[in-house]
């Protein structure tokens, strides 16, 4: 079933239920992102009980270098949960996509980032206010069932968003430090 669907029939059973949400609710990204809070808030719903898939909302990004645009998808990390979250117990990420950890305001240099329970090598790109990239780094998956064996790869730059990728990604299309997003979406 897809996803839109999925999240208009949690939204119409919370309606239902009498738990005084407006019919505005309905509509796919409200119900959605009600559905992630649900879960991420241990309420006790699981994401097949709620019927909904609990990633990110996912939108078109721009990377602008030297030499060339490069597009992709990237899932918004955008509240505690989210990116707390991040890509915890994925087997998989497109070629073409990422997630985009967006802050609330700038954070310090010493902000990191780490591997625990995330299977796929990642590289990780800081991004200070303005969409700039400030730092690049590569982050290897942890399969260590302590958290505390995870290492952390810390920014070095203040940043106002963190972009992951698949390993290489940045290095096979040219992406480098002082490159951009386009439109930042923050």
């Amino acid at each position: 079933m897809r996803r839109n669907a999925q999240a208009n029939r949690l939204a119409r059973w919370l309606w239902a239920s009498g738990l005084g949400l407006s019919a505005s609710l309905r509509r796919n990204a409200q119900a959605n992102r009600l559905a992630r809070w649900l879960w991420a808030s241990g309420l006790g719903l699981s994401a097949s009980l709620a019927g909904v898939d609990v990633r990110a909302e996912s939108l078109p990004l721009t990377l602008e270098g030297d030499a060339q645009r490069t597009e992709l998808s990237v899932e918004i990390a955008d509240d505690p949960a989210e990116r707390n979250r991040g890509l915890m117990a994925r087997d998989h990420l497109a070629a073409d996509a990422g997630m985009l950890f967006v802050y609330p305001r700038s954070q310090t240099p010493q902000g990191a980032f780490w591997m625990y329970r995330t299977r796929i090598p990642l590289d990780i790109a800081f991004l200070d206010a303005s969409g700039v990239i400030r730092a690049i780094r590569h982050m290897v998956p942890c399969l260590s069932e302590r958290s505390a064996d995870c290492p952390s790869y810390a920014a070095g730059v203040a940043f106002r968003a963190a972009l992951e990728v698949n390993a290489g990604f940045f290095a096979d299309h040219g992406i480098d430090v002082g490159d951009r997003i386009v439109s930042p979406p923050w």
